[in-house]
């Protein structure tokens, strides 16, 4: 009797021995899941940041470029704007100049 109640003392501690590794190895099998899973979300996290960089950065290119056609079309049209307006005073300036020269050549003589 003494050698049954010692055998199920020994089964039974070898059982619980045999719950706290399932327990230990679950436990340990939890911890490494929950690290790679933040792991797993960092990686993700830092890929979403690096997508939305780059989709900032392209979008400023594209203002940039945007504002820079439009200061060269400003540029270009006020250039024209004073191109006409010389060509339309230059038939004056060529007779005033002219002028002056004859008077020169008439001081002169």
């Amino acid at each position: 009797m003494k050698t049954d109640v010692l055998k199920s003392i020994r089964e039974t501690e070898e059982e619980y021995q045999a719950m706290i590794r399932d327990a230990q190895a679950g436990r340990k099998k939890s911890l490494s899941d929950a690290e790679q899973e933040a792991d797993n979300l960092v990686q993700k996290a830092q890929k979403d940041a690096g997508d939305y960089r780059n989709q900032r950065l392209a979008e400023a290119r594209a203002q940039a470029q945007n504002r820079y056609t439009e200061i060269v079309k400003e540029g270009e049209a006020r250039a024209e704007t004073l191109k006409a307006q010389g060509n339309k005073n230059l038939a004056k300036a060529v007779d005033f100049i002219v002028s002056q020269f004859k008077e020169q050549l008439h001081v002169k003589a």
